[in-house]
């Protein structure tokens, strides 16, 4: 797993006025070598309007985000979006190897919601204070696809504290799980029992993809999943959800009103 922030600039060049500059800070779900990329998905959406920029790092946690803002704050965007967690709420489920990943992303001491909550705010209160950009914390993606299990219920839980985070800071709130609750519940979306993204299963993955020659969508709807291709890493209807609530929160908007 990387160590290091992916920074990676993408200017659309049609258009006369200065694109707006969005920084997107994640986890893999934004690195995208294993989902479907919403950032992509957002600079086809605008073409000529967006610069963008990567902040995406595979496994991270709340805690890793909180330690690599340096560059972030240094060259500040006009728009920053937060979405970070997945693994927090993952270390969270029976069967999570905890002692490898707190070694492997040098945490300092094991994942709970209390610790991600403090990391989150720490993370927006940088931001808050010490850049002018409009910042948007997104709620979880959901976690697997069985409605009533234990994976659904941690990435509710996790999302809450998106939302009281951007209660106590004023930054906007973007309720991807929300959304995407909503429509595996709509969609009838067999309840599939969550199985952990080992890094056996990404390589497995990423073989149908390279060898095999299947998009992540014909992943996902060889394993009955609706929303991802491992119950953790978006297809792109996940990852359209994604870029779904970013456009319709106001942000990328330069003199619009700002969902809240």
């Amino acid at each position: 797993m990387d160590r290091t922030a992916l920074v990676e600039a993408e200017v659309a060049t049609a258009g006369s006025s200065a694109p707006l500059r969005l920084a997107c800070l994640g986890d893999s779900i934004t690195r995208a070598q294993f989902s479907a990329d919403y950032l992509d998905l957002l600079r086809r959406r605008r073409p000529g309007q967006l610069h963008v920029a990567r902040f995406g790092v595979n496994g991270d946690f709340a805690a890793n985000l909180r330690q690599r803002l340096g560059p972030v704050l240094a060259d500040p965007a006009d728009v920053v979006t937060v979405l970070i967690g997945t693994n927090d709420a993952r270390a969270s489920l029976p069967g999570y190897p905890v002692d490898k990943a707190m070694k492997r992303k040098r945490l300092t001491q094991p994942p709970s919601a209390a610790w991600f909550q403090d990391c989150l705010l720490a993370v927006v209160g940088r931001l808050t204070k010490e850049t002018d950009a409009r910042i948007g914390v997104l709620s979880l993606p959901v976690l697997g696809q069985d409605l009533d299990g234990p994976a659904v219920e941690a990435s509710t839980t996790y999302s809450r504290i998106f939302a009281e985070v951007a209660a106590a800071t004023g930054v906007a709130y973007l309720p991807l799980h929300e959304r995407q609750l909503a429509h595996l519940r709509q969609a009838g979306a067999p309840p599939i029992p969550y199985r952990e993204a080992t890094p056996a299963a990404v390589v497995a993955t990423l073989v149908e993809r390279a060898v095999l020659r299947r998009s992540l969508d014909a992943i996902a709807r060889r394993r009955g999943l609706v929303l991802t291709t491992d119950h953790v890493h978006q297809n792109s209807l996940g990852a359209g959800f994604v870029a779904d609530v970013i456009e319709e929160s106001g942000l990328l908007t330069r003199h619009g009103h700002v969902a809240r």
